[in-house]
């Protein structure tokens, strides 16, 4: 890997090092979408890409969400394996058609004769000062539709594990990346840098161990959870943190467990509150095992029920953070 042995790597970086890797193992996988190419990508996510495998396989496409995603899902279901990077997800509306019917649908409707390897990639959720129709997470929205699976990574390793596994998965995955992730460093293990590290789909992550409250989240989140877990240990509350990885399938063993231990569930997700994922995850524990431990109500923590505005003190309001999280965790506990 050259001079990316050092242990402190980027989202981003284990994006692109993910989508490298692939290209080169399999000449199936090729990458389309806007200004992926020359451009080397809205977030330089595929820098260096274009000029490495040249335009057949790093392929810079017209704005045209609908014509492009239609031509990816067309060449999964010809044998190819494309990834399809949308510039946000907000953008994927454009072509929700072909996610939904085209992609996560034929596997189903052909009575398994069909399948569609195609990864919809691309950062989702609230950026910064970018207003309501580019701020939107999309987690609960893709979460819903079976055909589909959903992956929602946090740190770097869980970028590279994931999006190498989702580029080999033989069905749809809409792989939920986050920009105000992409420079963030993280330390990397030895083992993840391999050509052969992945992380399964549908399996979550206990990030902190704690006994008092279990706090499930995915993306951005896991760090606002870990940074308030830390400022509730110095008083006496340990909190486990379980970093979600992947919305669809749920990993709902891995939330009953814990729920059964700590006796308390606070979700948290950037997300609207209406249908989200922390909805979802409340009923599944109402209606399993884990509900006969719980010693107070489940609470949810989430982005607020409005469309995001402009103003920066207005968005900071309209997002979770991390004192809103205590707040609710020491509701939870009643402290």
């Amino acid at each position: 890997m050259g001079d990316s042995s050092g242990s402190v790597l980027t989202a981003a970086l284990l994006c692109f090092f993910a989508m490298d890797e692939e290209l080169e193992r399999d000449e199936r996988v090729f990458l389309l979408g806007e200004e992926v190419a020359q451009y080397d990508g809205a977030y330089k996510v595929s820098r260096g890409l274009w000029k490495k495998y040249g335009d057949k396989r790093i392929i810079d496409t017209p704005i045209t969400e609908m014509g492009f995603t239609g031509i990816a899902v067309g060449a999964a279901m010809a044998g190819l394996r494309p990834i399809c990077e949308f510039m946000t997800f907000n953008f994927s509306m454009q072509a929700i058609d072909q996610v939904i019917n085209s992609a996560a649908k034929t596997y189903y409707m052909s009575a398994g004769l069909q399948s569609v390897p195609i990864v919809f990639r691309g950062p989702n959720g609230a950026s910064a000062g970018v207003a309501a129709q580019h701020s939107q997470c999309f987690a609960a929205w893709y979460g819903h539709c079976p055909g589909l699976k959903v992956v929602s990574p946090w740190n770097a390793e869980d970028a590279k594990g994931l999006l190498k596994s989702a580029i080999r998965d033989d069905n749809p995955v809409v792989f939920l990346e986050n920009e105000l992730m992409y420079g963030v460093p993280f330390e990397m293990s030895e083992e993840s840098q391999s050509k052969d590290f992945t992380i399964p789909i549908g399996k979550a992550k206990v990030e902190r161990q704690g006994t008092h409250v279990t706090m499930v989240t995915h993306s951005r989140y896991v760090s606002h959870c870990l940074d308030a877990a830390a400022v509730l240990a110095k008083e006496g509350i340990e909190c486990e943190v379980i970093n979600l990885r992947t919305i669809r399938p749920l990993d709902v063993d891995c939330i009953e467990t814990s729920v059964m231990k700590t006796n308390h569930l606070v979700t948290v997700e950037g997300g609207w509150p209406q249908f989200g994922v922390g909805a979802e995850i409340c009923a599944r524990v109402m209606e399993g095992p884990a509900f006969n431990y719980l010693d107070a109500p489940a609470t949810r923590v989430t982005g607020v029920d409005i469309p995001m505005p402009y103003a920066k003190i207005l968005e900071d309001n309209s997002l979770p953070q991390i004192k809103d999280i205590i707040f609710s965790v020491k509701k939870t506990l009643n402290v």
